[in-house]
C-alpha cells in the first residue's frame, strides 16, 4: 500500500473545539443549522453550507458548493484553519465508554483505490458519489476523512504509543456525545518514513466507514490527473486523506431494521410464518437482545421475541449466507414481507445500534412502525473476509461508532 505524510490544514488549539463537527452524513440540514447555531466557526459552514441560506435550500444547488469553497477560504484568511508548513502523519484517538482506539491519519494512494487494493464491502450510490465529487472539487481538498482498517501490526502500534506518549495537539471531549478525541503529530522523518515502509508491506486495506467519500476522492483525484499534462504522478492529487485503525482495535455494532407492516398478514399470521425458517420463542415485555450469530430479535405487538434460524437455512461456508443481514433479508424482508429493494423500498428504516433497541420499542409503540428486527452485529473479519473475496454485504449491514470527528485536520489537493 502506497502512503505519504501530508501538510495538513489544522484549527489552533484553542479553537478545535468550536470548529471540529459530526460528519456530514450523520445528521440532516436542521440538526446541522441547530448545532452550528451561534457558532461562525463551526465546520458545518464548510461541510454543510446551505445551513448559510433560507431553510429549506436544496444542498445540491451550485451556490451551497460554492458556499463551502468560500467559507473553506474565509476560515484560512481568518486564521481559523492553518497550513502545517512540513509534512506530517497524525494520530487520532477516540475514546467511547472507557475504550480508546488510535488511528493514523495519512494520504492513501488515488492508484491504490482505482486497482482494489483499497477494498471496499458495500455498493455506492452514483448521486452521492456525485455530491461529495463536488464537495471535492470546490473546495481542492479533502475536508473529511475517510476511515480505513489495517491488518494488524505490532511495529505500527509500538509508534504510535512512542506518540500518545506525549502532549497531545488536541485533546477534548465532545459535548454532544460524550466522545473523546485526542490528537498528536508524528514529526520525526525516520519515524514516518518507517510508517510509510509498513504500510507499504500491507496487501491492503480496508474501507470501514466512508464509501462514497473514497470513491469521491478518487474519481476527483483521477479526473484531475487526466486534466494535467504534465501528469507525474506523484502531485497532490493523486492522494486522499484517511484515518488508518489496526482491525483488533475496532468494533462493529448492530444495525437494525423496522418495517411499517406486515404486508396484508395479522401478527399471528406472521409469526406462524417464521416458524418456517426460525426457532420463534416468547420473551415478553423487557427488551430481548440478540445473543449470537444467527439468533435475531424481534418486536411486535408490544412484546419481545428470540429467532434463532433453523439449521439448512443458512450457509456457514458462504461469507456472504452466513451473514445475519443476508438470511434476515432473504427469509424475513423478501420471502414474508415483500421487501425486495432494502435501497429503494419505502415501507423499512433503518437504525444505528448506538440508539439502543429502545428506539426500535419507540417506533413500533408510536403507531410509525409495526414491527422491528434487531441483528447480532457483524465481525471485522466477516467484513475482510468478504472485501478479500471480491464480495459486497448487503446495504445497512455495518455501524461503526464512534464516527470520525470532522475538522481536525484538512488535505489540500494543491499544496
Amino acid at each position: 500500500m502506497k502512503i505519504k505524510p501530508f501538510k495538513g490544514v489544522r484549527p489552533p488549539k484553542d479553537m478545535v473545539e468550536e470548529i471540529a463537527s459530526r460528519p456530514y452524513d450523520v445528521l440532516n440540514s436542521e440538526e446541522a443549522r441547530a448545532e452550528a447555531a451561534g457558532n461562525e466557526k463551526s465546520l458545518y459552514h464548510i461541510i454543510k453550507p446551505e445551513i448559510d441560506f433560507p431553510e429549506g435550500t436544496d444542498e445540491h444547488d451550485p451556490a451551497v458548493y460554492r458556499k463551502a469553497a468560500a467559507n473553506f477560504k474565509m476560515f484560512q484568511e481568518k486564521g481559523w484553519l492553518i497550513q502545517d508548513r512540513q509534512e506530517h502523519y497524525y494520530v487520532y484517538a477516540q475514546t467511547m465508554n472507557g475504550r480508546t482506539q488510535y488511528g493514523l491519519v495519512v494520504c492513501a494512494c488515488v492508484e491504490d483505490y482505482m486497482d482494489g487494493k483499497i477494498k471496499k464491502h458495500e455498493l455506492t450510490r452514483r448521486d452521492k458519489e456525485e455530491d461529495r465529487m463536488k464537495h471535492v472539487r470546490v473546495n481542492d481538498a479533502n475536508i473529511e476523512p475517510v476511515f480505513f482498517a489495517y491488518p494488524d501490526n505490532a511495529e505500527l502500534d509500538a509508534l504510535v504509543m512512542k506518540y500518545t506518549a506525549r502532549e497531545p495537539e488536541y485533546d477534548f471531549v465532545a459535548k454532544l456525545d460524550s466522545f473523546g478525541h485526542t490528537f498528536w503529530i508524528i514529526d520525526d522523518e525516520k519515524d514516518m518514513e518507517r510508517i510509510t515502509g509498513l504500510f507499504e508491506q500491507m496487501p491492503a486495506l480496508y474501507i470501514a466507514d466512508g464509501h462514497h467519500r473514497s470513491a469521491a476522492a478518487a474519481l476527483v483525484g483521477n479526473e484531475k490527473a487526466g486534466q494535467n499534462p504534465n501528469h507525474r504522478g506523484d502531485e497532490e492529487y493523486n492522494y486522499f486523506m484517511a484515518v488508518c485503525f489496526p482491525a483488533n482495535q475496532l468494533t462493529i455494532i448492530d444495525y437494525n431494521r423496522v418495517v411499517k407492516d406486515l404486508n396484508g398478514l395479522v401478527e399471528d399470521e406472521f409469526l406462524s410464518k417464521l416458524e418456517k425458517y426460525f426457532f420463534v420463542e416468547k420473551k415478553g415485555n423487557e427488551i430481548y437482545k440478540p445473543k449470537a450469530l444467527h439468533n435475531f430479535s424481534l418486536y411486535l405487538g408490544r412484546k419481545w421475541y428470540s429467532l434463532t434460524a433453523r439449521p439448512g437455512t443458512y450457509d456457514d461456508s458462504d461469507p456472504i449466507g452466513v451473514l445475519d443481514v443476508t438470511i434476515s433479508s432473504n427469509l424475513i424482508l423478501d420471502e414474508i414481507l415483500g421487501i425486495k429493494d432494502l435501497r429503494s423500498d419505502k415501507r423499512i428504516d433503518f437504525v444505528g445500534g448506538i440508539r439502543g433497541l429502545g428506539e426500535l420499542k419507540s417506533r413500533v409503540d408510536s403507531g410509525e412502525m409495526k414491527v422491528a428486527l434487531a441483528l447480532y452485529p457483524v465481525t471485522m473479519k466477516q467484513l475482510m473476509d468478504i472485501a478479500d473475496t471480491g464480495n459486497i454485504m448487503p446495504p445497512k449491514t455495518t455501524w461503526f461508532e464512534p464516527k470520525l470527528r470532522s475538522g481536525l485536520v484538512i488535505h489540500k489537493l494543491s499544496q
